[in-house]
C-alpha cells in the first residue's frame, strides 16, 4: 500500500504533504528531525493519510493537495 499523508507542525504555520510506503516510520522521521526540509518544523501531528494501491493514484493525488485547489481543501477540513 501506499500512503498519502499531511502532516501538521505543532508550533509553526507549516504544512507538509507527502508520499511513502511506510507512514509510521516517515512520521517518525519527520518528528525526529531527518528531513531537512520538515526538520526545523518539528514535531508534527498527522493531519490527513489516504491509502492507494497504486504509487501513480498516490501521486496523482499528492500532486492535486500542493495545488491551489488542494491546498483549499486542505483549509477546509479544519
Amino acid at each position: 500500500m501506499i500512503f498519502i499523508y499531511v502532516i501538521k507542525s505543532k508550533e509553526k504555520n507549516f504544512r507538509y504533504v507527502g508520499i511513502t510506503d511506510n507512514l509510521l516510520r516517515r512520521i517518525k522521521e519527520h518528528n525526529a528531525k531527518k528531513s531537512k526540509s520538515t526538520g526545523p518544523y518539528a514535531p508534527f501531528d498527522l493531519e490527513l493519510k489516504e491509502e492507494y494501491s497504486s504509487y501513480l493514484e498516490a501521486r496523482k493525488r499528492e500532486k492535486f493537495l500542493k495545488s491551489g485547489q488542494g491546498r483549499k481543501f486542505l483549509d477546509s477540513l479544519k
